[in-house]
């Protein structure tokens, strides 16, 4: 469990949540509430009550448009970094941060920035079950070399374990790496696909039918406001997690515990 009081942090996350929905209200943009997010929406019509995170995703179309437009459409502090906008950024996926908070997620793999809203691109993906199998495991080795890429090679000692980092380290490039997984997310197109690829992190539980489950951006009620879900979350929800309406037991509770946190210093004046 968290070593620290999450309900501050979860508010931090809802005002960004608010910018996002006011934003994509304003500019014709679409997003879903995915993962423990909608699970908190559909199960206690909020956060999951120990959720230390927030996750959405964008259908392909509207993210690159967020990519381009970002910085003319977020109000200050809010800033959606991604490689496509910052070369030393570690993930294959974007978020909105509050630029006026700092975190440091894990400092193996070190990357400054504000408590944020994490963005999943949805992509189409194949109906064939084989095809998804393999598109799928195309995916994972792309993405672990992207973590051995950015983590600390002798983070377990100067033995076997560091052989892989560099390894990677010899064979990839930061902007190949990156540029090598977002040709594969991209390639089926979400636009004539019937399966749509909602996040690629959950693999084949996350691919859905595109018309039936993940349909237009339908309202859902979180922490008193209105905001966005899919026009079946039952459905996508069964498939991914089973029984997602049970509260996992203790021992099965997943937090981030971040290694720092300060939800007042804006992260561009911390020192350490």
């Amino acid at each position: 469990m968290a070593n620290y009081d999450i309900r501050p942090l979860q508010l931090r996350l809802l005002d960004i949540l608010a910018v996002i929905h006011r934003m994509c209200e304003e500019h014709g943009l679409r997003y879903y509430l995915v993962d423990g997010s909608l699970i908190g929406a559909v199960r206690h019509k909020g956060f999951i009550p120990w959720d230390d995170d927030m996750d959405i995703c964008m259908p392909r179309e509207d993210y690159e448009l967020l990519i381009k437009h970002s910085r003319e459409w977020l109000p200050s502090p809010y800033e959606f970094v991604c490689f496509e906008n910052d070369s030393n950024y570690p993930l294959h996926f974007g978020k909105i941060q509050d630029a006026g908070t700092t975190l440091i997620e894990r400092p193996h793999l070190y990357y400054l920035g504000g408590v944020y809203v994490d963005i999943f691109p949805i992509d189409g993906a194949p109906e064939n079950r084989l095809c998804q199998h393999l598109y799928q495991w195309r995916y994972k080795y792309l993405t672990k070399a992207l973590y051995f890429l950015f983590r600390d090679p002798y983070k377990h000692g100067h033995g076997p374990s560091c052989w892989i980092p560099l390894l990677v380290r010899k064979i990839y490039t930061l902007p190949g790496l990156q540029g090598k997984i977002k040709r594969h997310m991209m390639k089926y197109d979400l636009q004539t696909s019937r399966i749509a690829a909602v996040n690629h992190n959950d693999g084949l539980g996350s691919m859905v039918d595109k018309e039936n489950v993940l349909g237009d951006p339908t309202p859902v009620e979180f922490e008193g406001r209105m905001v966005w879900g899919m026009k079946d979350n039952d459905a996508y929800l069964t498939q991914l997690f089973g029984d997602y309406m049970t509260p996992p037991p203790p021992d099965k509770i997943h937090q981030h515990n971040f290694f720092y946190m300060d939800l007042e210093k804006p992260y561009r004046e911390y020192k350490g």
